[in-house]
């Protein structure tokens, strides 16, 4: 009897240990992944990697939902108001930073109205021209836009979005002037720089490597301090403008108000998708750098971002909408 009822124990033990995950209840429902930009972009194919993994390990569909506009505030203002269930999560980018230190007031907090969950990937941006273009280095793009300014015109994502401030940034530390043409992401600064619309992109590794691979753009630089390891032969920004360095972010957040157990599955699961050898290595053959994180990490990387974004902003009196 006693033996039968030590074995007993051992299996309720089992049961309890394989249960243990599941007993928050979460999700009950299907889970939405939102992002602020176009379809096809950075943040857009990230996101859809992340959601296929972590639908798998939550046992509920991860459903992708493009928010576009506003450099990614209408997706984040968007989360902020959701019910603090983790059902409505997000795919927060640098520009997530970048704009709670650029615009004068927000809808939301950027720190305190999201509970941060994990980052994810961490790149720099690569500064390119069409493949046939006059300008055959970045010394050439600094050199004629200081013979002509306000005449050279260079891509974003959006206004307050890193690759915006990464062009202000570029002109303020190299004395020139160039025209900011914002868009909603996805493909369509490529399409217009291959259609000769613009002169130059200022995009991530995920929209670029592509054509870079393809020849059917040249790139001038990377924003990193030292040359990135999936693109060797693109020369930093710092080797023509001294001590000019970018780089920028994913992660993902969820609203503020979510239960901690609920949190710290959504932390352990998303952590455990990145560490997938497949997804991984998916990840990185963009050229990103993978690398999870705990919820506070992150908090704290987002806090210190926006405080090194106003510095930037102030020293290179970048206009403040």
């Amino acid at each position: 009897m006693r033996f039968r009822s030590a074995i007993l124990g051992i299996v309720a033990g089992f049961v309890l240990a394989s249960a243990a995950p599941a007993q928050d209840g979460y999700p009950t429902r299907p889970v939405t992944l939102v992002h602020g930009f176009a379809a096809g972009g950075n943040a857009d194919v990230i996101a859809r990697i992340v959601a296929e993994g972590l639908a798998q390990r939550l046992g509920k569909p991860v459903i992708v939902e493009s928010r576009p506009g506003a450099g990614g505030t209408i997706a984040s203002d968007h989360v902020a108001k959701a019910t603090p269930d983790a059902t409505t999560l997000i795919m927060l980018t640098g520009g997530h930073s970048t704009a709670g230190a650029l615009y004068r007031s927000l809808p939301f907090k950027p720190v305190d109205d999201f509970q941060m969950i994990s980052t994810v990937i961490f790149f720099p941006l690569v500064i390119a021209v069409k493949a046939d273009h006059r300008f055959r280095s970045l010394a050439d793009l600094i050199a004629e836009a200081k013979h002509k300014p306000e005449t050279i015109t260079y891509s974003s994502v959006g206004i307050g979005t890193t690759q915006h401030l990464a062009g202000e940034l570029l002109s303020s530390m190299a004395g020139i002037r160039m025209v900011h043409v914002p868009y909603r992401g996805g493909g369509g600064p490529i399409n217009d720089l291959l259609g000769g619309q613009i002169d130059v992109v200022i995009d991530t590794l995920t929209v670029t490597a592509p054509q870079l691979a393809a020849g059917s753009i040249r790139g001038l630089a990377v924003t990193s301090a030292t040359p990135w390891f999936s693109q060797p032969d693109l020369p930093p920004v710092a080797a023509t403008v001294p001590s000019y360095e970018v780089t920028s972010w994913l992660g993902l957040a969820t609203t503020k108000g979510v239960p901690e157990p609920i949190v710290a599955r959504l932390n352990r699961e998303v952590r455990a998708v990145l560490d997938t050898p497949q997804v991984r290595e998916r990840l990185r053959a963009m050229g990103n750098e993978v690398r999870g994180s705990s919820p506070e990490d992150m908090r704290d990387m987002v806090a210190s971002e926006i405080t090194r974004w106003k510095g930037v902003i102030a020293t290179a009196k970048i206009p403040q909408p």
